[in-house]
């Protein structure tokens, strides 16, 4: 995708940036960066787009973002509205290797991390026990300054690098070959999408959105994204259907419907074709981990 160059507000050589955030809503522009980021949400809910993948987020969730992957992380709906009393709150932590110097970099103690974040490339999920001590620790680093926070934070890479504990996001690592200009077009067909799901779409709908012929847009849709129209918007949808049978308690078929489904049997296969299972069994698998 061709996303927002976003630059980092930082000191110069300050290798380590860290940004406690409180807002109605998270920054939902698709963007990239030069450093390395731990994100880490305190409070809110939503879906986020790395690299090449699409899923949801809630409180005391944890994402490793490699440099210049693209990203962004969009609050759910209710966040957006004008009455929202809602916070958005999140622990950013940004490494900036080229701040110490290649020398550095190059140790061979380094070794394991330079590996890990090699993998962050294509964008890392933090889960199980390992989710709950990054939480405890992205707290704690906002505590501490200076050459203290430095030690902390590659303390905090060295039990990364050492855990089982990451689910790798994106499929592909992404390489930065991108164009700022691009930046306004795919985020307005992002827009678009994510606003109007729960409508019939159409991909005309969407090449007149990115002022494109259907043609010129299928090819720029999948060159941008690495998926086609039709699998990017099934992504969105069954990721809201997936939020409604555990938030909303809904039955599979107001949760097709909520989500822009009309004929079940499409609803169906789609959504075995994106989590693996069926929503029956989708439902039965949440219900078990809500009990134990």
């Amino acid at each position: 995708m061709k996303p927002l160059l976003y630059q980092i507000p930082k000191s110069i050589n300050e290798p380590v940036r860290v940004l406690k955030e409180c807002h109605p809503y998270f920054y939902d522009n698709l963007h990239f960066h030069s450093e390395y980021q731990i994100m880490t949400i305190l409070k809110g809910k939503g879906t986020y787009f790395i690299g090449d993948s699409y899923g949801s987020f809630n409180a005391g969730d944890s994402f490793i973002l490699g440099a210049n992957l693209p990203h962004f992380f969009r609050s759910s709906q209710e966040y957006y509205a004008s009455s929202n009393e809602l916070e958005s709150q999140n622990i950013s932590i940004l490494y900036s290797p080229e701040a110490l110097g290649e020398k550095f970099k190059d140790l061979s103690e380094l070794h394991p991390i330079n590996k890990f974040l090699e993998k962050s490339k294509n964008g890392l999920l933090v889960t199980g026990k390992a989710k709950e001590k990054l939480l405890k620790s992205s707290q704690k680093i906002t505590h501490k300054n200076g050459f203290e926070r430095l030690i902390y934070l590659f303390k905090m890479f060295d039990f990364l690098s050492k855990t089982d504990e990451l689910i790798t996001l994106s499929h592909i690592a992404y390489e930065n070959n991108m164009k700022v200009g691009d930046t306004e077009k795919i985020n307005k067909v992002i827009d678009f999408l994510i606003d109007n799901y729960t409508k019939e779409i159409t991909l005309a709908d969407a090449a007149d959105v990115a002022n494109l012929s259907v043609n010129a847009f299928c090819r720029y849709f999948k060159k941008h994204t690495r998926k086609t129209f039709s699998q990017f918007l099934n992504e969105i949808r069954i990721g809201n259907a997936c939020r409604q049978l555990v938030e909303e308690d809904l039955s599979v078929k107001e949760a097709a419907f909520k989500s822009g489904y009309y004929n079940i049997s499409y609803f169906n296969r789609q959504f075995k074709n994106i989590t693996g299972c069926t929503p029956s069994t989708y439902c039965k698998n949440i219900n078990y981990k809500h009990l134990t």
